[in-house]
């Protein structure tokens, strides 16, 4: 968290660590406050986003050639870090997770999502079968999120009560700033930010439904984050 940029508020993850040293019951009060009582202050969720030109499209007339890039305030990415945290220990050790989820997962990779395809392809071919596949890639991945079955899915997955009233009160439009030639101040329509701890995490949840559809026999889906075979 140390070389990472900070967000509006100027406060470094350096800054934040040696408030941590000095001040180590009031902050932890504090954050513990904020997840007992499903509050995110609104101030810890000012945004500072820097548009970065996508590689090769350098010369493009397209809006699409940025990608904006939040940078947090560093005490509300402390904060969002402690809840995806709990989140995920919830789903992990209750074993709500399907296990054809490659991406943002502990212990997992591309490599493992590859070799999952490979092993199923093998059998299907050495049976005589005629292997099909469809690919999906969500464009725009965090963007295109459907909160209202991410906060089902806590709910389904029997999440503390908590945890969901915490992310309802992220759900609420809050202020970005743009700095491009001059700062300027807009409410955002986009739920999870790039940059956010918490969108991969929300993002598995979301998945989760997908891959515990009940395929046909011969059929399976694996997937890296929001790429999907």
């Amino acid at each position: 968290m140390d070389k990472k940029a900070p967000g509006e508020d100027g406060i470094t993850g350096e800054v934040y660590k040696s408030a941590l040293e000095v001040f180590p019951r009031y902050i932890t009060v504090m954050n513990n406050g904020c997840l007992r009582r499903g509050v995110f202050p609104k101030r810890w969720k000012t945004a500072k986003l820097i548009p970065i030109v996508n590689p090769g499209k350098q010369n493009s007339d397209e809006v699409s050639k940025f990608r904006p890039i939040s940078l947090l305030n560093t005490r509300g990415k402390v904060l969002e870090k402690l809840l995806i945290n709990r989140i995920n220990h919830h789903v992990f050790t209750h074993d709500i997770m399907n296990k054809n989820q490659y991406g943002f997962t502990p212990q997992r990779s591309t490599t493992g999502a590859a070799m999952a395809v490979k092993e199923f392809v093998e059998e299907g071919l050495a049976a005589g079968e005629i292997i099909v596949q469809i690919r999906l890639d969500v464009k725009g991945t965090f963007d295109a999120a459907w909160w209202s079955s991410i906060l089902n899915g806590l709910k389904a997955y029997n999440c503390p009560k908590t945890f969901i009233i915490f992310l309802k009160g992220t759900l609420a439009n809050d202020p970005q700033s743009f700095h491009l030639t001059m700062p300027v101040h807009r409410e955002q329509s986009v739920k999870s930010l790039q940059g956010s701890c918490c969108g991969p995490g929300y993002w598995n949840i979301l998945y989760n439904s997908l891959l515990n559809i009940q395929f046909t026999r011969s059929s399976k889906a694996v997937a890296f984050a929001d790429d999907l075979i």
